[in-house]
């Protein structure tokens, strides 16, 4: 069973905001004892998915979540907006798309960066990505 032993918001409407919410990811990733690799990974799917709550969704939240599961330690990140949704979440994901001037990478980039990916979207109302990542 997973509990949730701390928990926090952030909310991402400019650039020094996404990079409030990697200082935090990254200090609660060192809090989990996180390696230095793993908490890289963490910090830069974060980057990924507020960059894109901030240009595509025109801003949103970023919530934290500490997780225990028995012995096992773990963050769960979930990124919201309430922008314009994702018409094709399947093309979405797929490397090398973009529906902007990006390089297509991001959240296929962030999946693999992370332990569990979910990434909920509906044209008109917006789109939430959460992700997890364990020690």
């Amino acid at each position: 069973m997973t509990t949730i032993s701390s928990s926090g918001e952030l909310p991402l409407r400019n650039e020094h905001e996404i990079v409030l919410g990697r200082q935090a990811v990254r200090r609660l990733a060192q809090d989990q004892g996180f390696s230095l690799v793993d908490q890289t990974k963490f910090v830069t799917a974060t980057s990924e998915l507020a960059r894109n709550a901030l240009i595509y969704g025109g801003g949103g939240t970023l919530k934290w979540e500490v997780l225990l599961e028995g012995t096992k330690r773990g963050v769960r990140l979930t990124f919201q907006d309430q922008g314009p949704g994702i018409p094709n979440v399947e093309l979405a994901m797929t490397d090398g798309w973009s529906s902007g001037t990006g390089m297509g990478l991001g959240l296929g980039g962030a999946r693999r960066l992370v332990n569990e990916f979910e990434l909920d979207s509906t044209v008109g109302v917006g789109t939430r990505v959460t992700v997890t990542r364990w020690k």
